[in-house]
């Protein structure tokens, strides 16, 4: 798969400053999450720290496999491949670490039940994935990792772990100096028990799940 390697960060807009002081805790880090390549013509994600600079980059390249989302760094280095689970009932997805596609780390799975609309998503560890900690059986399923609930569409997510404790959160963005912003930009709060990696590649299938943009829908065809 064909990627760039920026040399440069392309300059954005005023998302920041007057908020920074107050994102900046001992215990979690805070990512502001943009809806958009830095790529011209491109869909995607940029995501940067609370000084901003370019933390994560997803881009949607018109040849690659639109079955194929890679979660990349700064540099352009690949971090995380997802890739949409084939023949299956449901829409499940794997991530795996780096650009290989064997061996994935975690399985994805998008809830449906009527009955408890606020689980959006199963995360669970492969047999050859690893997590910290002894995964769980709940229920029928096995080796959960992560349980999502919330709305994705709200702007409104939290991650569970195992032990259910909020390890990460999905929140809208509040207007800096009078300006409001829409949901293509949002926060993503990262607590020390995950990855803030793997975080981000749970955003970008929650948006392959969720997000109902027509970009989003030609990210995964």
């Amino acid at each position: 798969m064909t990627k760039v390697y920026p040399k440069s960060v392309v300059p954005l807009p005023p998302l920041f400053p007057s908020d920074r002081p107050r994102l900046v805790t001992q215990s979690s880090t805070v990512l502001t999450v943009w809806k958009k390549s830095l790529l011209f013509s491109c869909d995607g994600f940029t995501v940067f720290d609370t000084t901003g600079n370019l933390v994560f980059r997803v881009d949607n390249y018109a040849n690659a496999n639109k079955a194929e989302i890679v979660l990349m760094d700064a540099s352009g280095h690949s971090l995380h491949t997802i890739r949409r689970k084939r023949l299956t009932l449901t829409d499940s997805w794997l991530i795996y670490d780096g650009e290989t596609t064997v061996n994935p780390r975690f399985s994805v799975t998008k809830h449906v039940n009527f009955l408890n609309s606020k689980s959006l998503a199963h995360v669970s560890f492969t047999g050859s994935g690893s997590g910290s900690g002894s995964p769980r059986i709940n229920g029928n399923k096995k080796n959960v990792a992560y349980e999502i609930e919330g709305s994705y569409t709200q702007r409104s997510c939290v991650v569970y772990d195992d032990k259910r404790r909020r390890v990460a959160e999905i929140k809208r963005k509040e207007a800096v100096a009078g300006v409001a912003f829409g949901g293509d930009v949002f926060r993503l709060v990262v607590q020390p028990e995950i990855d803030s990696s793997v975080a981000m590649a749970l955003v970008v299938l929650l948006d392959q799940m969720f997000g109902g943009s027509s970009s989003s829908r030609r990210f995964a065809t």
